[in-house]
């Protein structure tokens, strides 16, 4: 890896928009996208790219927001993981909530485009999720410091994203599509459990009540396993949508590597490849639902 120093502008930027954690937009895209093939209609490609569009650069957003907020706060001065440009200097704290809010605008203007040919309800929703994001880390008293940093993954890279790539084909909302959106929330939380539990240690000194701060650190690696547990479980429910759900079920044996690996004790640096590792299980299970529901 380069030395930060010797980072280019575009490198830099791309490497703080943090790409590990871009399956977790994609996944409940394609998911919500491809559901509607189940009532033997086509997909509206214009509407799933603008969807795609959305969910990409919500997720970019949130990135350089954490990065901005977390780093005025000097919670990422002891860095683990992928690097933060606030916090190591390669940008400005200014600079970095720039890149965060034309990233939330250009979401918007996506968003505000689907909602047109949809439902303006998505505009209320859109506005939703871009103060969810915000104050995930940021503002007075950000709820990613208290604990709710999982559940709101859960309902917006899980629900909200899957259900809404759905509606913006069928303009409904079902069960089943509810049913599809829970594997993609459970295994999105299971992203944010391992950042968390890599970075226990250093949020507890700096008074970052995490989940993982809260149930300790033994509590926190079986609460993961138990999020790919979940999603599944969710997949064979999702069995009564269409059998071939059964699918993801070939995806066991790379759940139990990760999960193994967890139990033994991977900790610090050694956890940043099992979140490329999960990133890449919720990509596979997204592809599996996908190929049940489109053939």
């Amino acid at each position: 890896m380069k030395n930060v120093n010797e980072m280019s502008t575009m490198s830099k930027w791309i490497a703080g928009s943090r790409p590990r954690t871009l399956p977790a937009a994609i996944a409940p895209v394609v998911v919500g996208t491809t559901l509607i093939r189940i009532d033997a209609r086509p997909i509206n490609w214009l509407n799933a790219a603008l969807a795609l569009a959305v969910s990409l650069l919500l997720q970019i957003a949130v990135n350089y927001s954490n990065d901005y907020s977390d780093g005025i706060r000097g919670t990422d001065e002891v860095r683990v993981g992928p690097i933060r440009l606030v916090a190591s200097g390669l940008a400005s704290a200014a600079a970095v909530k720039r890149a965060a809010m034309l990233t939330f605008a250009a979401a918007s203007v996506c968003g505000a485009i689907l909602a047109y040919r949809t439902s303006l309800w998505l505009i209320l929703i859109g506005l939703i999720a871009i103060v969810a994001a915000w104050t995930y880390t940021g503002g007075r008293s950000p709820y990613g410091y208290r604990g709710f940093g999982e559940l709101s993954v859960f309902i917006f890279f899980g629900v909200v994203a899957t259900m809404g790539s759905y509606f913006a084909q069928s303009e409904k909302i079902t069960l089943h599509a509810f049913i599809a959106s829970i594997p993609m929330g459970a295994i999105s939380c299971a992203i944010l459990a391992i950042n968390n539990l890599r970075d226990l240690p250093k949020d507890a000194l700096v008074g970052k009540k995490t989940v993982a701060v809260r149930i300790g650190d033994r509590a926190a690696r079986l609460s993961f396993v138990g999020l790919l547990l979940l999603a599944h479980l969710a997949g064979v429910v999702a069995v009564a949508i269409t059998p071939r759900c059964a699918i993801t079920l070939a995806l066991l044996p790379q759940t139990y590597l990760i999960s193994t690996e967890v139990l033994r004790g991977a900790s610090g640096r050694d956890l940043i490849p099992l979140l490329g590792r999960v990133g890449k299980l919720q990509l596979y299970f997204a592809i599996g639902l996908a190929a049940a529901f489109a053939i």
